[in-house]
């Protein structure tokens, strides 16, 4: 398996940047979870761990908003099968934006992660500041990449291909080319 898709809250949209990667890198998977619309923490973390587990090779994960925080908590909970890396594309902060549907996410696990990954973060997501969002790379040990004014970075954006190129170093069989940050305190 190349990338494994984790996404976020309400599932994929048609045309969406996930479904162009998934037909563009062979091997690649998008694994579905029981409920888009009413996630659960625990179930959202299942089937991540169920997709891992299916994998042949270790894949690169591409998370997208509540996929982010659901990769965090398999971690969090033990989770240990194989991964090369991780994209982080705008995750939530479901702490200092709550919303009650995701209250089951919160806290956002704080602890440095055990594989390169990178966190690309836009400059005008309401679900997230740059400021946290760069707080977070540094505490999970990833880089950290401002992807401009893109909003949520939803389905309208299509392709996306300054994200492949954020993608590119993690599938790199040593995961070089990926910057390394230290943890910042929190202001």
């Amino acid at each position: 398996m190349t990338l494994l898709f984790a996404d976020g809250w309400f599932g994929p949209e048609p045309g969406d940047w996930q479904s162009v990667w998934l037909d563009r890198y062979p091997g690649s998977k998008r694994f579905v979870q029981d409920d888009w619309d009413a996630p659960v923490r625990e179930d959202w973390v299942a089937r991540l761990d169920e997709a891992l587990a299916e994998a042949a090779d270790p894949p690169v994960l591409v998370a997208h908003s509540l996929g982010c925080l659901t990769v965090l908590h398999w971690l969090a909970a033990g989770g240990d099968r194989p991964v090369r890396g991780a994209l982080f594309v705008t995750p939530p902060d479901v702490e200092e934006n709550p919303e009650p549907a995701l209250a089951g996410f919160a806290p956002i696990p704080r602890r440095r992660l055990p594989f390169p990954a990178v966190v690309a973060a836009s400059a005008n997501d309401r679900w997230m500041t740059p400021a946290r969002a760069r707080y977070f790379a540094g505490v999970w040990g990833a880089g950290f990449a401002d992807i401009g004014l893109v909003g949520h970075l939803t389905g309208a954006h299509g392709p996306w291909p300054e994200g492949e190129k954020l993608v590119a170093p993690l599938l790199r069989e040593d995961g070089s080319g990926i910057e390394k940050r230290k943890s910042p305190e929190l202001t």
